[in-house]
């Protein structure tokens, strides 16, 4: 089949509020992720230089910080953030907010 439907319903839900579609829609090197999150929300620090894939932070709506070694970098929606893949992160919301996450090698 030449594409692949899901609805977030479907995704694999790793944490409250944290949809991980990539299996939902069958990708084979994409990760997709929807987050949706409450203000307040922090995520853990992390970064993908193992797997050496890097990753874009799309604010759909909230407002937002990440983190990038050290340096914070406030997003608005509409913004997007792409980081290195050993680059460290950590995202976290101020208010009430909804992320896209995509990561490839």
């Amino acid at each position: 089949m030449s594409y692949t439907k899901a609805s977030v319903a479907e995704g694999d839900e790793k944490a409250p509020g944290m949809h991980f579609m990539r299996e939902a829609l069958d990708c084979e090197n994409l990760g997709f992720t929807v987050l949706d999150a409450e203000a307040g929300w922090s995520g853990m620090e992390h970064d993908h230089a193992g797997d050496d894939h890097e990753e874009v932070y799309y604010l759909v709506e909230g407002t937002a910080t990440i983190e990038v070694d050290g340096n914070e970098v406030p997003m608005d929606a509409g913004e997007a953030v792409r980081v290195a893949p050993d680059a460290t992160r950590t995202l976290s919301a101020s208010e009430s907010s909804t992320f896209v996450v995509v990561g490839a090698p």
